[in-house]
């Protein structure tokens, strides 16, 4: 198994492009395999998805809906809201796996491998990559 840790500096953004990285990790290591992105944090996950085309707005409408942040939450320290980092993981996943071919993540054209983080209260990240399978 190969692996490589990522520290991302979130700040104020939502979404942090990591396809960038995972395609430079697995070009490094030509073969076929699996790669697992994992962030272990409880309050931020990995989704792929469409960026630059209004998809990060459409995707920060829909979690502002599905996981308002006002006083509902009995997780309730942190910023205004902050209960609700801590149940988005159990929307947005803290991994993914993506297979690789001769050392290229099988993306499709318009798919990018996104750190989630809605949480302002911790703007550092580590992420994982882990490839396995590979000669």
């Amino acid at each position: 198994m190969q692996h490589h840790e990522l520290t991302i500096t979130t700040g104020r953004e939502r979404f942090t492009d990591l396809t960038a990285e995972v395609t430079a990790f697995a070009r490094r290591h030509d073969g076929d395999g699996l790669l697992n992105v994992f962030v272990p944090h409880a309050t931020a996950g990995i989704a792929i998805f469409e960026t630059g085309a209004g998809s990060e707005p459409d995707l920060s409408g829909v979690l502002d809906d599905l996981l308002p942040r006002d006083d509902r939450w009995r997780h309730d320290h942190g910023s205004p809201g902050h209960g609700a980092d801590h149940v988005l993981p159990a929307f947005v996943a803290p991994s993914t796996t993506i297979p690789i071919r001769d050392g290229r993540p099988l993306l499709g054209t318009w798919q990018s491998v996104v750190l989630v983080d809605t949480n302002v209260d911790n703007h550092t990240r580590t992420v994982h990559l882990s490839l396995v399978g590979v000669a």
